[in-house]
């Protein structure tokens, strides 16, 4: 439709000028006059210029108002935001529009944003009164820094202890809490996932714990990532947990943080239960997903959660913090404080009256996100600030 119409304005446009030099002196006012906008792209470190022209000349100044909109740039973080008006002297028929783009360190996939025009102060006809602006990220996938952008959630809670945290202010993951899961388990853990993980997938960053999925052969794979767990080492049951974190992007990648029961081994899964504080799919880029799983044994196996979108998609150059409040026989979950679900115990089997161990991982691929395509950017990173028990 956007071509038809500016196909339509082109040949408004030829007619006028077929009218020979003297045009400007001769202004065919039985032209109904015609307002269009192109669309426009730009990298970070330049801005977006739009063009609007009219399709002939007129003989009194012509005000065409415009204003930004949000579409995955946000105003504030991505562009800075305008609302203006721009005036046509007479005979004059283009003017131009420039957005200034935010420019940051941080890899973010391409971003859109909108450009409307609302008014014009003559009558005049929209070829179009809507226009896209494209930002491409000019910030390696490598090189991308940790934001200090985002939620941060208190260090205390009424009525409740700080039992135990981990900051990731050392030089290295601290193995007294965590333990690496190596390789790519039975069926892709399950999931016939494709990445091949290692202990070397894991670094900490400035008081960060930074998971890197890379794309690589390794071991018959071509990705790797790491998988993390506290079993046998920091086990909980009940309680109000808190993780602040930032998210990977980009079809085929999984982020998760979520727990198991301790009894994993001895019961099985998902007997044992399974608590999912946080997934998410790098294809949606922000929708967070929270979930249980739970059924005595696999021919059975349950599940029931809910999910919640974040403003703009923007889960990875700004911190979120996923939280659970877990008591007996109801778990709430949070994001960024905000409840957006709750599981009560009812007459099916029920096996979060028990401790669990956390795992934090970064699949590559698998049943539910797919695998990687020509659009997926590596390496990506989940970065954690904290996790933090409160009981």
């Amino acid at each position: 439709m956007r071509i038809l119409l500016w196909s339509i304005s082109y040949l408004l446009l030829i007619s006028l000028f077929a009218c020979g030099d003297d045009a400007s002196d001769d202004i065919d006012t039985s032209l109904p006059l015609t307002v269009f906008i192109n669309n426009a792209s730009a990298a970070e470190q330049e801005n977006l210029t739009f063009e609007v022209t009219l399709n002939r000349r007129h003989d009194a100044p012509i005000d065409v108002t415009y204003s930004t909109q949000d579409g995955t740039a946000q105003a504030g973080r991505d562009y800075v935001a305008q609302t203006a008006t721009l005036t046509f002297a007479p005979g004059e028929m283009s003017q131009s529009i420039t957005i200034e783009i935010i420019d940051d360190t941080f890899f973010e996939p391409r971003e859109r944003l909108n450009v409307v025009l609302s008014e014009v102060s003559a009558p005049a006809i929209f070829l179009g009164d809507m226009a896209a602006g494209t930002i491409d990220s000019n910030d390696s996938a490598r090189s991308a820094s940790i934001p200090d952008a985002g939620y941060t959630s208190p260090m205390s809670y009424e009525g409740m202890e700080l039992v135990w945290a981990d900051e990731f202010d050392g030089d290295s993951v601290d193995e007294s809490n965590w333990t690496f899961e190596i390789g790519n388990g039975i069926g892709g853990w399950g999931n016939n996932e494709l990445q091949y993980y290692t202990d070397r997938n894991a670094s900490i960053q400035d008081g960060h714990l930074v998971i890197t999925a890379e794309q690589e052969a390794i071991n018959g794979f071509n990705y790797s990532s790491t998988r993390m767990i506290t079993k046998g080492k920091q086990e909980f049951q009940y309680g109000r947990i808190d993780i602040r974190a930032t998210m990977p992007f980009g079809n085929g990648l999984w982020p998760a943080l979520w727990m198991l029961g301790a009894n994993f081994e001895e019961a099985g899964w998902p007997a044992c239960g399974e608590i999912d504080i946080m997934e998410l799919i790098g294809r949606e880029l922000g929708t967070i997903h929270g979930t249980v799983h739970y059924g005595a044994d696999f021919s059975v196996h349950r599940y029931t959660g809910n999910s919640v979108e974040i403003s703009g998609g923007n889960t990875w150059d700004e911190f979120h913090v996923y939280s659970i409040l877990w008591g007996a026989d109801k778990i709430e979950w949070y994001l960024d404080d905000q409840k957006y679900f709750e599981y009560e115990r009812g007459t099916e089997v029920y096996p979060f009256n028990a401790p669990f161990f956390f795992i934090f991982n970064v699949a590559v691929g698998g049943n539910w996100p797919g695998s990687p395509d020509g659009t997926s950017i590596f390496p990506q990173r989940m970065v954690v600030d904290y996790v933090r028990v409160f009981q």
